[in-house]
């Protein structure tokens, strides 16, 4: 179960990043969740996993391209947005339910003895 966690952490860490809406739905669906089966998930999530996967294989490929990248591109910017959103409800589900543990749950990076930019003081 931990490794699914570390996918929907990743995924999720992909949809916060910079770019297009559709290009890092895309990276952050063949990256991480695309060979994880709903059968390995909590119940309280596999259908909503399942209808994610349906959405992001639902058009066939042409050109070389994958049904991801195909799927994605016919997708209007809202039914992208929509998607990613599932991704991280799906995170935060996984959250409320107990499948991962506080350890788990990335609340801060360790800064270690490293002042963050805005306190150094300038001359």
């Amino acid at each position: 179960m931990i490794d699914h966690v570390d996918r929907f952490q990743a995924a999720v860490k992909v949809l916060a990043g910079h770019g297009h809406i559709k290009q890092r739905l895309i990276k952050a669906y063949e990256e991480n969740l695309d060979d994880v089966q709903e059968d390995e998930l909590p119940i309280a999530i596999k259908q909503d996993f399942a209808d994610l996967k349906l959405s992001m294989h639902r058009v066939a490929p042409l050109n070389g391209e994958g049904s991801i990248c195909a799927s994605v591109r016919k997708m209007s910017v809202v039914e992208a947005s929509d998607c990613a959103e599932l991704v991280v409800s799906l995170y935060g589900e996984m959250a409320r339910h107990g499948d991962i543990g506080q350890e788990h749950l990335p609340l801060h990076e360790d800064a270690g003895d490293r002042v963050p930019p805005f306190l150094v003081k300038t001359l």
